[in-house]
């Protein structure tokens, strides 16, 4: 992550935020952006691993999809201050919203809204018929947004992740 990138005082303008699949380029922030709310939160566990260390293989080469939200700064440039990944799970028919991350200082300002909103769009252009996601109870505005986009609680159910204990799905 860029750690020199600035919030302007004056007001942040969400029209300033375009979410895009990711560049090859971005890779490294979809990885830090993750990395950064995980440690914030929970331990590192091995699938983190595997989708984080080589974003190529783990999502996008199994025919997942990854969206950066990048904002232009005051210097004109383009950074990446939120990602998430969209994963195939099973037939296609149902895929996975995974590693949902924004930056710590762009959080509150709509990223979540504006990445969820891209997600089940692009979930439905695939031709999916379900979204779902497993969260942690203690990330209360991610369920709370989550619930807002659409998303209704489901069962327990298996999970690669510890720290899962909320399921939940959207129908596309």
């Amino acid at each position: 992550m860029n750690a020199a990138i600035s919030i302007p005082d004056d007001g942040f303008a969400l029209s300033q935020v375009t979410v895009q699949d990711c560049e090859p380029g971005q890779l490294a922030a979809f990885r830090d952006l993750n990395l950064a709310w995980i440690r914030r939160y929970f331990t590192i566990e091995a699938e983190d691993r595997a989708l984080l260390d080589d974003p190529q293989t783990g999502v996008l080469e199994q025919g997942g999809i990854i969206l950066i939200a990048s904002w232009r700064g005051r210097d004109n440039q383009q950074h990446a201050i939120g990602t998430c990944a969209i994963l195939r799970d099973g037939d296609g028919s149902t895929l996975q919203l995974a590693k949902m991350a924004v930056d710590e200082r762009f959080q509150g300002k709509q990223i979540g809204k504006l990445l969820g909103r891209a997600a089940i769009e692009r979930a439905r252009q695939t031709g999916a018929n379900l979204l779902r996601l497993e969260t942690n109870s203690k990330l209360t505005p991610a369920v709370s947004l989550y619930e807002k986009l659409g998303f209704v609680h489901m069962p327990a159910r298996e999970s690669a992740y510890t720290r899962a204990d909320v399921h939940m799905v959207v129908e596309l």
